[in-house]
């Protein structure tokens, strides 16, 4: 039995390989998944440098906010207000990049996945590798949440910082 399936692989590989149109179908359906993987990875690098570019926003304005604090309160400076000012704007800043950001990743990625279910239906991709929850998302999310503990207690004076 088991040579028969083994005759039964080598037919299917003769014709594989005698059909040069299926061949070129099958490479392209191949080469086009593998495209779906390329662009989702590159949603999550363009993703990742929204939390770069927030998380420095953040966190200088967190330490510009601390730091003009801690020189009121040793009564260096008479009024702080400016400088604490511009610390929460450049946290304001932050949060709102981050928030644009994971709005966007998340619209993207919706839309490469119905795309990609679109041609999976079609028959024109296999479909077979798994398109799992974006470690960096995750990431972007937590980060937005430490943001909006640091603007509450900016603001409100109350939280964990």
């Amino acid at each position: 039995m088991a040579t028969d399936t083994l005759k039964g692989n080598r037919a299917a590989r003769i014709t594989a390989q005698s059909d040069p149109d299926h061949i070129s179908v099958e490479l392209s359906s191949r080469r086009t998944g593998m495209s779906f993987q390329r662009t989702r990875m590159s949603a999550d690098r363009t993703l990742m440098s929204v939390i770069r570019t927030s998380l420095s926003l953040i966190g200088f304005g967190f330490t510009i906010y601390q730091i003009f604090q801690k020189l009121h309160d040793a009564n260096v400076l008479k009024s702080s207000e400016a400088p604490r000012h511009f610390g929460e704007a450049l946290v304001f800043v932050g949060i709102g990049m981050l928030v644009v950001g994971i709005g966007y990743h998340l619209a993207f990625m919706v839309g490469l996945r119905n795309e990609r279910d679109m041609l999976k239906a079609d028959g024109l991709i296999h479909a077979e590798s798994q398109f799992p929850a974006s470690l960096t998302l995750i990431v972007a999310i937590v980060l937005l949440v430490i943001g909006v503990f640091a603007i509450v207690n900016m603001v409100y004076g109350v939280g964990p910082f």
